[in-house]
């Protein structure tokens, strides 16, 4: 069995000090070991209800080349013609050949 390991980078944002507090008071709860946890949850929560968000999102990196299209596929979750349709509906030029070097690294592990 390969396991993959995820790096992880920390963020850093303002918030409003009740936000702030709020965010705080959340391992306390019980519901969340930290904030971080939370947040994590919280976000992977936005993008399973918003497609058109996970969509824009996939079609900014690729156009970015930060990622390849099955990667586009992956993270819009949608299948491989519709994201093409999409690209192409958003004027982004369709890549073909390898993929990124990032993910050609992770590829390889």
């Amino acid at each position: 069995m390969v396991t993959k390991t995820i790096k992880s980078e920390t963020l850093s944002f303002t918030v409003p000090e009740m936000l702030r507090m709020e965010l705080g008071a959340i391992p306390e709860t019980g519901y969340y070991d930290s904030t971080s946890e939370f947040l994590r949850d919280a976000m992977r929560t936005i993008l399973a209800a918003r497609k058109d968000l996970r969509i824009a999102i996939a079609s900014v990196l690729y156009k970015e080349g930060k990622i390849s299209l099955g990667k586009a596929v992956e993270v819009a979750d949608v299948n491989y013609e519709e994201m093409k349709k999409i690209f192409v509906d958003k004027g982004i030029k369709l890549r073909r050949g390898a993929v990124t070097k990032k993910e050609m690294k992770w590829k390889k592990n």
